[in-house]
């Protein structure tokens, strides 16, 4: 069985790797994996306390998380589509399309 403060470490790890790919990276395909990356961070945090405390609840919260997660990409990438046929670009820093 493997211990709860390395399942934490490893979710804290996840977490701060998709932090840095939110903040750093200027593509929006890598930016919406980022996003993704941090929710899988959290459903290891969900189930791994859902198997620490011998309750179910977090195993279905990591379940609407997957959920929220698949709307997202969905959503994003078509996003990300538009984006790019309107001003052939998917770089971050070069989109201002929601500026006023």
């Amino acid at each position: 069985m493997i211990r709860l403060p390395l399942v934490l470490f490893f979710s804290a790890v996840l977490f701060s790797t998709g932090v840095y790919g939110v903040l750093a990276r200027r593509n929006a395909v890598l930016v919406l994996m980022s996003i993704e990356l941090m929710l899988n961070a959290v459903n290891v945090n969900l189930v791994a306390f859902s198997q620490f405390w011998h309750d179910i609840t977090g195993q279905v919260f990591a379940l609407f998380v997957i959920a929220v997660a698949a709307a997202e990409v969905g959503i994003g990438l078509a996003i990300v589509i538009l984006i790019y046929r309107n001003r052939e670009t998917i770089n971050v820093d070069e989109v201002n399309l929601l500026k006023w």
